[in-house]
């Protein structure tokens, strides 16, 4: 055996005191010849129900896991968990205060653990052996998961439980609002960003003194089993969060209908999403799909870099993404400037080997080839600008059939077009949650209608506005509504960092992630509490009644 010189005993040691710590899996070694088991979380025990499901490496096909499949007759216990928990929550102003501090030094032993680059690349391998994307993105979900834990390290927890005061109308009153917990919530997370987006709601949860049951997906949901471990071995307390597996969506919701939890986070489909609010009578936050545009102005400059911001805006993470750019208007004078032919050259440097394209896996092919073709019969001038074919090779034949696996595609569609009619919009407007985007172009006395097209779509989530043009700004920006707006020549649509609000707008069950104001305004609720202790005024007399 050889000999570990002084700074690779330092290494293994630090390796083994960190992974050693909660992991149960080596994402490098995770294959059909060494699969992994995903348990439940209930109750500060891990456990699984009567049934395991595989789940098929979305690279090759192979069961590389088996996932806890919970039935519908399994969610009681889960359900009194729920129930078990006081509306005022496991903390709050007035209430076990030391949990804020507790979650404090939690944020910031678990941000410290992911510094160790052992851990960061464990997570980063992690990621992309089950949402394959390349190193770079799933790095970067990685910090930016970090960043955020290290933001609400020490004091912050409390910070956000921040009361105010108001004089009264006599002496010993006095009125202060306070953040008050819901108490039992729930959090149903999407497949995309299978660490950032479960992890910041749920910290903002448990933050604010909420207890969570979360709901990932089964394809990906052992990134989340993972990292809760992680903060099981940085000091969360393990009665506070519980970790739900099924295959069936409708195990969650009837455990949702069931349990009543008087707070549910859905991020995912709008479809569901809807069902979700008519369902639960209202209370829960949403952040749904989005068609996200952009507007490259009349101010044509830093040509190379604005096509490389849409390039990845559109086909980073294979367009994956709730805040990739789904349409993008084009000025003439970009028409002009070659942006469409340095987009499809862009495009083509993707490749499967490095991730920068890769599977699918909410949209099969025939779904896209399907779009495509229907954009071509119905809208009138509509061509494919590039891409439009399955990816070829060896690798990609590898790739299930369930997932897709597309070029980076584009379809040109005239914008007069467009907008000709009801159905010609909803068609050119309908999501693709994968590597395609619509393509079209305005003149200076078309805005109006880029404007219209706006205002037509439904869901308002992110938006680009790529001018350095002050007055073209606030044209667009006093007559569009998207809750996370980029504005410049380096405006993109894709970016969900810890440092701003991300999130929809014009909607009341918009739902943010990320800021101390997101975690506030979803996991929180306002309550005022008065104090009028007198005295009361010397002679006081019963008044006559009013």
């Amino acid at each position: 055996i050889p000999r570990r010189t002084a700074a690779s005993r330092v290494t293994w040691r630090r390796s083994l005191s960190s992974l050693g710590s909660f992991a149960t899996i080596d994402p490098k070694r995770l294959s059909a010849a060494n699969p992994h088991r995903c348990p439940n979380l209930l109750g500060g025990e891990w456990n699984f129900p009567a049934r395991t499901s595989p789940v098929i490496d979305p690279l090759n096909g192979e069961v590389f896991m088996q996932v806890a499949d919970t039935s519908r007759e399994e969610i009681k216990p889960f359900v009194e968990s729920l129930k078990g928990v006081p509306k005022s929550g496991l903390h709050n102003p007035f209430k076990n205060n030391e949990r804020y501090l507790l979650y404090g030094d939690v944020s910031h032993r678990a941000a410290s653990m992911m510094r160790e680059k052992e851990v960061e690349d464990f997570f980063t391998h992690l990621i992309q052996r089950v949402a394959p994307k390349s190193d770079a993105q799933a790095r970067g979900e990685f910090v930016v998961t970090r960043r955020f834990l290290e933001n609400f390290g020490g004091d912050q927890v409390r910070f956000l439980a921040r009361s105010f005061g108001v004089p009264g109308d006599h002496g010993g009153q006095f009125s202060a609002g306070h953040r008050w917990p819901y108490g039992p919530c729930a959090l149903v997370t999407p497949f995309n960003f299978p660490l950032e987006i479960p992890l910041l709601q749920l910290m903002g949860a448990l933050y604010m003194g909420n207890k969570v049951v979360l709901k990932g997906d089964s394809k990906n949901s052992v990134v989340m089993e993972q990292m809760i471990r992680l903060l099981h071995a940085c000091g969360m307390p393990k009665r506070d969060v519980d970790l739900l597996h099924a295959l069936d969506g409708g195990v969650m919701h009837a455990l949702l209908l069931e349990a009543q939890p008087r707070m549910t986070l859905f991020t995912g489909s709008s479809r569901v999403a809807e069902l979700l609010a008519r369902d639960l009578h209202g209370r829960c936050k949403v952040e749904d799909a989005g068609f996200d545009w952009k507007i490259l102005g009349p101010d044509v400059g830093d040509v190379d870099y604005v096509a490389w911001t849409a390039d990845q805006d559109a086909y980073a993470y294979s367009g994956q993404k709730c805040s990739a750019q789904s349409i993008m208007f084009m000025h003439d004078k970009w028409v002009e400037a070659g942006l469409e032919a340095k987009l499809a050259s862009l495009a083509a440097r993707r490749r499967l080997e490095d991730l920068t394209v890769g599977p699918v896996l909410t949209v099969p092919n025939e779904r896209i080839e399907a779009h495509i073709a229907a954009l071509l019969t119905s809208v009138s001038g509509a061509r494919v600008a590039f891409g439009g074919r399955r990816l070829s090779g060896e690798r990609a034949a590898k790739i299930p059939s369930c997932y897709g696996s597309f070029e980076p595609t584009a379809v040109f569609v005239p914008l007069e077009s467009m907008l000709a009619s009801e159905a010609a919009f909803k068609l050119c407007t309908t999501e693709i949650f994968g590597p395609f985007q619509i393509l079209t172009s305005f003149g200076d006395a078309e805005l109006p209608q880029v404007l219209e097209a706006c205002e037509r779509m439904d869901h308002h989530l992110t938006a680009a506005l790529v001018s350095n043009d002050p007055l073209f700004q606030n044209q667009v920006l006093g007559a569009t509504v998207n809750g996370t707006t980029y504005v410049g020549r380096r405006a993109r649509t894709t970016g969900a960092p810890q440092n701003h609000w991300f999130g929809p707008a014009g909607d009341p069950r918009g739902a943010g992630i990320g800021t101390p104001e997101a975690i506030q305004l979803v996991w929180s609720c306002h309550r005022e509490v008065i104090s009028d202790e007198g005295p009361v005024a010397k002679g006081w007399v019963t008044p006559e009644p009013s």
